[in-house]
């Protein structure tokens, strides 16, 4: 019988199709585009293959794209259909438990049966990797850190895929707030493999989390050839980028960012990748920045794809774009949309996702495009704590944390703001937006002097950075 590389049974996958699975488990690991390609050819040998079909469903959902969950749905269910799941091993059957679940929209069902195959199986780089794939969009930092913590101890240090785990693990690490520790994690994963864009990623978050923005320029900028074309996550690790030149005051170079590799006339349309362009927009809109040109083609990328109620984090970015764009009515419909499907539609994980976070958050996103700061910080400010649950990172989500920021300061809440912004500069003293909001709220008060002082700490950072 068949074994992959690491000794795991492959039913139905004759040694042509084990060729191609290994090769695309590659193409995952390192977000190569080509992995598409490279599953397709796992099925063109194998088309019963049990791990090639499960491979399939997994990137099906893993981009949060609606209409490839359905199609993936539809061919995985061709596929079980009348499969004798006894002719499988133990780690298969888990695995097609695991593809169904999260096909069937069960996100947190997936998890866990995800968990139990990293314990049972810890070198099974497969369920790593969708397992962790799964905790980044749940928003679950804990499990990010701790699935691959649990697994490392079972892989050699030459195992050719030891290097993209402890990619992994920089970011798991990072997300829970071990962030020297996650720098030294994915240090150890660009030695090994110095085009393993996961752990340049999970290097960037850890600067970003210190308020390190010359030091997260100075590593990309000098591992270019490395992350900036070519790969999955081009996109957003150009966003992050931009995000340190942000801080800087660069606005122009944060538009030419923008404009080249965020969103363009070739941009694919991809939900990761307009909700970077649209997370980057809304912090300038924030600034009382106008970029409406941007805005409107941004909107229109996001109508075009038609998207139903399938991930709340998506919806709030989409909303963004609408706000921004000033079509206040398109966000509203969204909302109605959502909130019917809401009360009507039995509940899956974004079901709670949408109706506990996503909803108020497109609520307040859209009260502060119309000018009603009050409303837009009531309903953020119960929130605030509870993010995390409807998915993405802390520097995603920090757009809306920002958000709060600026609706209290607006709504003349200065007390609340007071807190807000003590909070953000104990835990990122370093940090010119902290500073430069820090000082709009002492100019709110009538402390000039003090206002004086935040923008100079500002403006020092920013020149420092």
């Amino acid at each position: 019988m068949t074994t992959d590389r690491h000794g795991h049974t492959m039913s139905a996958t004759g040694p042509e199709a084990l060729l191609h699975y290994e090769q695309a488990l590659d193409d995952l690991l390192f977000f190569r585009p080509r992995v598409v390609e490279s599953s397709r050819s796992v099925l063109a040998a194998a088309p019963h293959s049990a791990m090639g079909q499960t491979l399939a469903a997994y990137l099906g959902v893993l981009g949060t794209e609606e209409k490839d969950a359905a199609a993936a749905r539809d061919s995985f269910g061709r596929f079980r259909s009348g499969l004798d799941t006894e002719r499988l091993s133990p780690r298969e059957r888990m695995h097609l438990a695991a593809a169904t679940a999260w096909l069937d929209g069960d996100l947190h069902g997936a998890g866990r049966i995800l968990g139990d195959l990293t314990v049972a199986f810890p070198r099974d780089a497969l369920a790593l990797f969708v397992g962790h794939q799964h905790d980044f969009l749940t928003g679950d930092a804990e499990r990010l850190r701790d699935r691959v913590g649990g697994a490392l101890d079972a892989w050699d240090a030459d195992d050719p895929h030891h290097g993209p785990l402890l990619g992994m693990y920089a970011f798991g690490l990072e997300e829970s707030g071990h962030y020297e520790r996650a720098e030294e994690s994915g240090l150890a994963a660009l030695a090994q493999h110095p085009d393993d864009v996961w752990g340049i990623h999970g290097v960037v978050h850890s600067y970003e989390m210190r308020g390190r923005f010359t030091d997260g320029i100075r590593f990309l900028d000098a591992r270019t050839d490395d992350w900036a074309s070519g790969t999955l996550l081009t996109v957003h690790n150009w966003w992050h980028y931009a995000l340190y030149t942000l801080e800087t005051g660069d606005t122009t170079r944060v538009l030419r960012i923008y404009d080249d590799a965020l969103h363009h006339d070739g941009s694919a349309g991809a939900a990761m990748e307009l909700l970077d362009a649209a997370a980057l927009l809304w912090r300038l809109y924030l600034a009382q920045e106008q970029h409406g040109e941007r805005w409107a083609r941004l909107a229109d990328a996001w109508e075009r794809r038609e998207d139903g109620p399938y991930y709340a984090f998506n919806d709030a970015h989409a909303v963004m774009a609408y706000v921004g764009a000033d079509r206040i009515a398109r966000a509203q419909r969204l909302v109605q949309d959502r909130e019917h499907w809401v009360a009507t539609r039995p509940p899956v994980s974004n079901h709670a996702m949408t109706a506990d976070i996503g909803l108020p958050v497109c609520r307040a996103l859209i009260a502060y495009g119309q000018h009603d700061y009050g409303l837009a910080t009531d309903l953020l400010l119960p929130l605030r704590h509870r993010l995390h649950l409807f998915g993405g990172s802390h520097a995603q989500r920090d757009a809306i944390q920002r958000t709060l920021v600026e609706a209290s300061l607006r709504a003349g809440r200065t007390d609340l703001a007071r807190n807000l912004l003590s909070e953000r500069i104990q835990l990122r003293p370093v940090c010119p937006y902290n500073w430069s909001a820090k000082a709009r709220l002492e100019e709110q008060l009538g402390r000039s002097e003090r206002a004086a002082a935040a923008r100079e700490r500002a403006a020092a950072q920013a020149m420092a950075s």
